[in-house]
């Protein structure tokens, strides 16, 4: 098996995720758990790698608060879209781009970090369990690792609710391929389990778009994207609704 380089569907990707309500969710929730955490690591500049991070979204926000940045991809596309989002950038910016695939990072090559991010990668990946130990490798003793990974369990329940129920009876694997549906989504206890044996502390847990992706598609006259993400954030760590969010974000520190 091999792992997911989106090169092909670098713009497709783009406009399905980016510049979308989706998107906006996203970002809403990651920040604030990142804003919440970041502290835990004193207000020095920070060395922070963004592994899959694709856009460089997430690269940028955080170097313009003078954090210096490693974004690496597997998919050139991405990154030439991640230079001109730099180029665009009207303050100078610490981010280095790295064109490689996740397991070809070595601390010998670019040293430790002090906050790791791994942000809707795990779910494409063939060995998703040894390549994040591995990335773990790159982490300073008590820095901080923010995955974010595609539930398997909401995957599940959005089928269900569609009424898909083949798709769920045959293990949620599909006759016809859809090429932005991850290919190996996690399940929550399985990666808590992760962190146990890796010996992270779960600092945080939030489930992404716990609300959205549920929604009639006939909307209230009142309603409005703004009010949606206040909810988003509001229900992110309630359950069920974390346990239900398209994606789940953890933010581990090492001991």
């Amino acid at each position: 098996m091999q792992d997911k380089n989106f090169d092909k569907l670098a713009q497709k990707f783009a406009h399905n995720i980016y510049g979308t309500t989706k998107g906006d969710i996203r970002m809403a929730v990651l920040w604030r758990d990142l804003q919440e955490q970041l502290p835990l690591l004193g207000q020095k500049p920070l060395r922070i790698l963004d592994a899959g991070g694709g856009f460089g979204y997430f690269s940028l926000k955080l170097a313009q608060l003078g954090h210096q940045v490693v974004l690496c991809d597997i998919s050139e596309a991405m990154l030439q879209q991640a230079q001109q989002l730099i180029d665009a950038e009207p303050s100078a910016v610490d981010i280095s781009l790295v064109h490689a695939p996740i397991q070809e990072l070595k601390a010998e090559e670019l040293g430790q970090f002090d906050l790791i991010l791994c942000h809707a990668v795990a779910e494409w990946l063939a060995d998703a369990k040894d390549t994040l130990q591995q990335l773990l490798t790159l982490l300073q003793p008590s820095g901080l690792f923010s995955l974010m990974f595609y539930n398997k369990e909401a995957m599940r329940f959005h089928a269900l609710t569609a009424g898909n129920f083949d798709y769920v009876r045959n293990g949620l694997k599909s006759k016809k391929k859809n090429r932005l549906s991850p290919e190996h989504p996690l399940e929550i206890p399985t990666v808590r389990k992760w962190f146990d044996e890796w010996s992270l502390t779960l600092r945080c847990a939030s489930g992404v778009r716990v609300i959205h992706d549920y929604m009639n598609k006939r909307m209230p006259d009142n309603y409005d994207e703004r009010q949606l993400i206040d909810i988003e954030l509001e229900y992110s760590r309630r359950e069920p609704y974390l346990s239900l969010g398209r994606y789940i974000h953890f933010i581990g520190h090492k001991h």
